[in-house]
């Protein structure tokens, strides 16, 4: 990912904040989700919100990329309705031991925000599966 100016870093982290509001993810948990500095208070969501950007970390940006893919795979899945994201992360779910997504993400950390991101996007599921060799042409 190409480094963003400061402008778009803010802009970025403004729509962050606000997507993982809109799943009805603490502050708290914001700070764990995005692997945030160590030390990072849960008040500091709040400078976000306004003109803050989030520091320049590949970790960071990592979490941020997935979260990117969950919104637009949610968007994808349930087009005519934009709140059916949010239930949809708080919602109990089989595939994650009977977690809600977003407690697997916070549980797992980076690995269970891959699997949200597989379970629900099967082209990224499609790319990650097929990144190591073509395991499956020998079938």
């Amino acid at each position: 990912m190409e480094k963003l100016n400061l402008e778009d870093r803010i802009t970025m982290t403004r729509a962050m904040v606000g997507l993982l509001d809109s799943w009805g993810v603490r502050p708290a948990d914001q700070v764990e989700l995005l692997a945030l500095p160590a030390g990072t208070r849960p008040g500091s969501i709040r400078q976000f919100r306004q003109s803050t950007p989030f520091p320049e970390d590949v970790r960071i940006m990592e979490r941020i990329e997935h979260f990117i893919g969950i919104a637009d795979a949610l968007r994808t899945s349930y087009p005519r309705n934009g709140h059916m994201g949010a239930i949809w992360m708080n919602k109990v779910n089989h595939r994650f031991d009977n977690r809600t997504p977003l407690v697997a993400m916070l549980e797992d950390g980076l690995d269970g925000i891959i699997a949200v991101r597989t379970h629900l996007d099967c082209a990224y599921d499609w790319h990650i599966s097929g990144s190591d060799g073509n395991r499956n042409s020998a079938r």
